[in-house]
């Protein structure tokens, strides 16, 4: 069976506007951040054909929800069939959730020593373990593994892990892959597509 998964990522939050780390801390999407999630769910909706073919299933933090929403919304797709999947949050960073990069460097600069830009907040105080996170990601694929249509919101570091899976990067690769909010992934055959609004395939369909 050949599967395609289309991973989305929530729009821009006011959280991200202040640089600070969510994890599983929730504030609502900008103005911008809901004309991300619009722009991308209008590229999907010129990919999926019939949307009740799919399976949406989204994180259940409200960032991902309200993305979802307008996803729903947009494509013709009944939000009530969207499955809630606690897999899918973001990577919890303990302590360090709603605070910025200085405040944390202030408070815990022992934990960030021997670290770079990419796994520092993996030292969270009561964080989650980048292995146990690879764990949850890899338990939802093995059991979506029948579903041929998925279409799946999610975060941006949990994204970045998840395309780490499929595409059985090292840690170190996979941390560093794209986590921006006005583009999605298309996961089929072994292979990642990066989609955006320049992107050709969408042109073909509308």
């Amino acid at each position: 069976m050949n599967q395609t998964i289309y991973l989305l990522r929530h729009g821009e939050t006011e959280f991200n506007t202040q640089g600070r780390y969510q994890g599983e801390l929730d504030t609502s999407l900008t103005e911008m951040g809901v004309q991300q999630v619009q722009q991308n769910a209008q590229m999907l909706k010129s990919l999926i054909g019939n949307p009740d073919e799919w399976k949406i299933v989204s994180s259940p933090l409200g960032r991902a929800m309200q993305s979802t929403e307008i996803i729903c919304e947009t494509i013709g797709y009944d939000v009530k069939k969207v499955e809630k999947d606690e897999r899918l949050t973001e990577v919890a960073v303990g302590q360090w959730a709603g605070l910025t990069t200085k405040e944390i460097e202030s408070s815990w600069p022992n934990l960030l020593q021997n670290t770079d830009v990419y796994n520092w907040y993996f030292n969270a105080p009561n964080g989650e373990a980048y292995d146990s996170v690879v764990s949850r990601l890899s338990t939802w694929l093995k059991d979506i593994q029948h579903v041929p249509n998925v279409i799946a919101i999610s975060h941006g570091l949990t994204s970045r892990i998840l395309r780490g899976i499929y595409a059985d990067l090292k840690k170190e690769d996979a941390l560093k892959l794209e986590v921006s909010q006005d583009v999605f992934f298309k996961l089929t055959d072994n292979t990642i597509t990066r989609i955006c609004s320049d992107f050709d395939d969408v042109y073909l369909h509308l």
